[in-house]
């Protein structure tokens, strides 16, 4: 099946409803001119007003994890819900209904977002340098390298860091699109898709890569890995919640917490070994310090200037392979939150 024709089911299939509320074709064009008229340039608020709360996304409950044991103080507003969300279309979808205000994702779903027509803003950035992502095979699979990917089938998710990390390692190893088969999924099916043969490849986080070789392995599954990077960790929100000047104040207090979080989780491996990844993910020791080996030391840059070359580049690799149209990626960032994380961290975790 052409990878052309995969691209126009996923997207049907993707943006739905959602995209449909608005008019997928007129959101598209229209998108960057919403984005334009949606900046706010009200200078934040130096103090969050009494009753403000947002709603945010902690995936697995990571970030109330890690606030617990840095032993970070109160945030200065209510968090009214922490969702246990943590994939794009889903965050999206969760932006849409309002019933998330801040969440935590790579740079592609911003992108998608406002293919989608919605408008969001990127009000924090962590830089990763090292891999985040492997590509595993099927049991019984063949495929060793890159290169292999000619002619499979991969599981691609266009909304989520997989996608545009699997369309990175094709254009490295010189393959174009309609030279695999890019079978649409979210990455909460790629498991299933490769246990049950629906795809040759997939992407894996490096969390989910041991146990998946643990049960697989000894059945002819293997992983390959790449030098290939996801390099935006960032934090996004509606535009309407950046336009509320209590709820704008309320983001500006939670990153300094967001990115020490991290910081203390970098710190700290063998307590977050066995306080998250034993305890709350069911992995033994050895396997939770496969994992903390290949984390990527927090960096919260001063400029975010590499960051929006980085999300240029993707938004134009998908552009070239038709899966959104070609825009100036600058409307996505709010730059009154620019260098709010880099302040808040010791010298060394600056970018």
């Amino acid at each position: 099946m052409p990878a052309t024709y995969d691209r126009r089911v996923f997207l049907t299939s993707l943006l739905g409803a959602a995209a449909g509320v608005a008019g997928l074709s007129g959101c598209a064009e229209s998108s960057a001119a919403a984005s334009a008229k949606g900046v706010s340039t009200a200078p934040l608020a130096a103090k969050v007003p009494a009753g403000t709360s947002l709603k945010i996304s902690s995936f697995q409950n990571v970030q109330q994890l890690q606030f617990k044991l840095a032993k970070l103080p109160a945030l200065p507003f209510e968090v009214s819900d922490w969702l246990n969300i943590g994939a794009g279309p889903d965050v999206i979808n969760a932006f849409r209904a309002k019933s998330l205000d801040l969440a935590n994702n790579a740079g592609i779903p911003p992108i998608q977002a406002h293919f989608q027509g919605f408008d969001a803003k990127i009000v924090a950035i962590n830089i990763t340098r090292k891999p985040n992502y492997l590509f595993a095979t099927k049991p019984g699979s063949d495929i060793r390298t890159v290169a292999d990917f000619r002619g499979k089938k991969l599981a691609f998710s266009q909304g989520q860091a997989q996608g545009v990390v699997l369309l990175r390692a094709l254009k490295g190893a010189g393959l174009k699109y309609d030279d695999v088969k890019l079978v649409p999924l979210t990455s909460n099916q790629f498991l299933t898709a490769l246990q049950s043969g629906q795809v040759d490849v997939a992407p894996l986080g490096n969390t989910q890569a041991p146990a998946y070789l643990q049960q697989y392995a000894s059945k002819g599954a293997r992983t390959v890995t790449t030098d290939v990077v996801d390099l935006l960790n960032l934090l996004w929100a509606p535009a309407s919640v950046l336009n509320d000047r209590a709820k704008a104040a309320a983001v500006a207090a939670y990153i300094p917490q967001w990115a020490q979080g991290q910081v203390w989780q970098y710190e700290h491996p063998d307590v977050w070994n066995e306080e998250f990844y034993v305890k709350t993910q069911n992995l033994n020791l050895a396997q939770a310090q496969s994992i903390t080996a290949l984390a990527n030391k927090p960096l919260f840059p001063p400029s975010w200037a590499e960051a929006i070359r980085w999300e240029q580049e993707t938004a134009d690799l998908l552009a070239e392979g038709g899966f959104v149209k070609k825009f100036d990626v600058s409307s996505l960032f709010d730059h009154r939150f620019e260098g709010i994380a880099a302040k808040s961290v010791a010298a060394e975790y600056r970018k």
